[in-house]
């Protein structure tokens, strides 16, 4: 049974609401800096997103001077390139291998004065350390506490539970503790720096509509995360018959996804972009949004962090802990007592936490937005 839309409505406040444990303040000494900083970013894009207030307050402590440098995968690039204040980007071929000679050498090349990792990995952290990185910093995870100068323990995950701790909020503790100053909420300047008129004739008609809505109906974690394509689809509807236009962004393996969403619509009015938007037309298509609704994905996260409002749908996923970052956000999350259970598909092959969730729901949340 679907629960009252007041149960299913929250806005969040995550520097209130959801914060992460204080850890004793050591700035970094001045002649540590030297160069500045490297930072081994996360892989996935929403991650990467949620540690942008991070990444800038660390950027904020630097001397004039000195550089801010992400390590990040390739494909990622597009997105740094978009972040004024970022000075260097270092990008690894396959970011869930060993170093290539070449990457330990880009770190070595630039000689930061130390090192921070958003990131859990042990690999990752003896890479740095064998690039002469300086003294590391970052959470004590996967029994690399002695690769770093400095580890911070944050408390585990728990299932069936929202957790109550932001990952935007770890990832301040940690620079905090380093001596950054306090994040006052201001989400990071993102400008787009591939001209728009390099852009496919299909994106820029797109980006042009004053009524368009984003739908980020995929989630590359598993299905698991997934609203259903019909009530995407209904609430494309709705939003098609007040005059405007829908577009669904997402990978090319996820092209199937948005054909079922585009069933019954008008093809004058609704677009799959699965698979045809690289990083560069995805931003621009999210900036010129209207509007946009999204499963917990990057797409969401992006959306919140460029300032476009929106309605995003939570079940498996805990929204305390990975909910968008930015203003004027809905979260519908219908409370089940197995959710979150962050399974990439459902254990129960029945979905409620979802499905409990209706379109009509969605479309009021989006009308409640304007």
């Amino acid at each position: 049974m679907t629960k009252p839309l007041d149960k299913l409505l929250h806005s969040l406040d995550i520097r209130r609401e959801f914060g992460a444990p204080a850890f004793p303040v050591t700035p970094i000494p001045p002649e540590t800096m030297r160069n500045g900083v490297v930072v081994r970013m996360p892989n996935w894009l929403g991650d990467a997103v949620m540690a942008l207030p991070a990444l800038r307050q660390l950027k904020n402590m630097l001397p004039e001077h000195c550089a801010l440098a992400v390590i990040t995968p390739r494909g990622m690039r597009p997105f740094y390139h978009a972040l004024p204040w970022v000075d260097l980007i270092l990008p690894l071929h396959d970011a869930h291998r060993r170093w290539r000679l070449e990457e330990l050498m880009m770190v070595r090349r630039f000689s930061p004065g130390f090192g921070v990792l958003f990131n859990n990995s042990f690999r990752d952290a003896l890479m740095l350390r064998l690039a002469g990185a300086g003294p590391l910093y970052g959470a004590s995870a996967r029994c690399r506490s002695l690769l770093l100068r400095r580890s911070f323990a944050f408390p585990g995950r728990r299932d069936h539970e929202l957790n109550r701790m932001h990952h935007a909020n770890k990832y301040l503790a940690i620079v905090r503790a380093l001596g950054a100053p306090e994040w006052d909420g201001t989400l990071p300047e993102i400008r787009i720096a591939r001209p728009f008129f390099q852009l496919s004739p299909e994106v820029r008609a797109l980006c042009d509509h004053p009524k368009l809505l984003i739908l980020a109906a995929g989630a590359a974690y598993g299905a698991a995360k997934r609203w259903s394509s019909e009530n995407f689809n209904r609430t494309a509807a709705a939003w098609i018959a007040r005059g405007g236009i829908a577009a669904t962004v997402g990978t090319a393996g996820e092209a199937p996804i948005g054909e079922e969403i585009a069933t019954g619509l008008p093809p004058s009015k609704f677009f799959n972009m699965m698979g045809k938007t690289d990083m560069t037309a995805l931003m621009y298509l999210v900036r010129s949004a209207r509007a946009v609704i999204a499963n917990d994905s990057g797409v969401m996260h992006l959306a919140a962090a460029m300032g476009r409002p929106g309605v995003a749908v939570f079940g498996s996923t805990d929204y305390s802990a990975t909910g968008p970052i930015g203003n004027n956000w809905k979260i519908l999350y219908s409370g089940r007592s197995c959710s979150p259970c962050f399974a990439r598909t459902c254990p129960r092959n029945n979905p409620e936490c979802m499905t409990d969730i209706p379109a009509e729901t969605a479309i009021a949340a989006l009308e409640d937005l304007f």
